[in-house]
């Protein structure tokens, strides 16, 4: 490469070199093949194909690097969350100038990402343990996003018009699904409920179950909260558990087509579903 071409180039090296060492740790991406192929490449087109992809708005998180700590599994993204926080992206319309209420929020991905690409009128993440709601909060402020002190906040501004307001009203609430009340729930006023990769096991799933029966109460404008669930199918007993407490709950549901959108590193031979409830 002549000397010009380095100069011209050292910018675009700076650039690419912040982006691809900010995702190293990403086990599954394929490094192995790209390194190669920089290895191989004589000029900078590969570089400007990489960093002319296109790209939107960027979702920052602190996150534990261990996959059960503090005695929680919800201090890291798991690729449920990846998955749903897709399909959220690629109907966006479904989400625009409503609330949504998210059971288990976790690290807060799938929230942060709906906030910033889909426009909502307000989001309440939560979840019950201590830890995963201090590192919520940090994460929420982290991307930019504005807390309420409380869900009364949220309800209290969502009586004026928001449609137009350029990010939404944001709140994180404790919530522990074996012992919130209806009337607890009707509070944050939910259009629509999400969770994902909260069916880990027999016990969380009737705990879940439980608390989508109490917001099936929840009436507003004269319905009940659409929700969805998404999930990664690691143990077919426990989702067959899930859609068979949902029949003796009397909740109808259906699968969700799958989207097209690939955006996240997740395991992609991993197999995800979300399923849409009619609470």
């Amino acid at each position: 490469m002549a000397p010009e071409e380095s100069a011209e180039a050292a910018p675009l090296l700076r650039s690419f070199e912040r982006r691809f060492l900010a995702a190293r740790a990403l086990s599954s991406f394929p490094w192995q093949s790209l390194e190669e192929k920089l290895r191989d490449s004589s000029g900078s087109e590969l570089l400007l194909d990489i960093l002319q992809k296109p790209s939107g708005d960027s979702v920052t998180l602190s996150e534990s690097t261990a996959i059960i700590s503090h005695g929680t599994t919800g201090l890291v993204t798991w690729n449920a969350a990846l998955y749903l926080a897709e399909w959220a992206m690629e109907n966006p319309a479904g989400f625009a100038h409503r609330t949504v209420l998210e059971l288990g929020s976790g690290a807060g991905l799938t929230g942060l990402a709906i906030c910033k690409m889909c426009r909502p009128r307000a989001y309440v993440f939560s979840d019950c343990h201590s830890h995963v709601l201090e590192q919520l909060q940090g994460n929420i402020l982290l991307n930019g996003l504005s807390l309420e002190p409380n869900v009364a906040a949220v309800a209290q501004h969502l009586g004026h018009d928001t449609a137009d307001a350029e990010s939404p009203r944001v709140t994180v609430a404790r919530v522990d699904w074996d012992v919130v009340t209806v009337p607890q729930l009707a509070a944050f006023q939910p259009d629509i409920v999400i969770a994902a990769d909260v069916l880990y096991c027999p016990e969380t799933v009737l705990s879940l179950v439980g608390v989508l029966q109490k917001l099936s109460a929840c009436q507003k404008d004269q319905r009940a909260p659409d929700a969805y669930i998404a999930f990664t199918i690691r143990n077919p007993e426990t989702c067959q558990l899930f859609t068979t407490e949902l029949g003796r709950a009397g909740i109808p549901w259906e699968e969700v087509p799958s989207h097209d959108q690939k955006l996240f590193p997740y395991e992609e031979h991993s197999e995800m579903a979300i399923l849409k409830l009619m609470l």
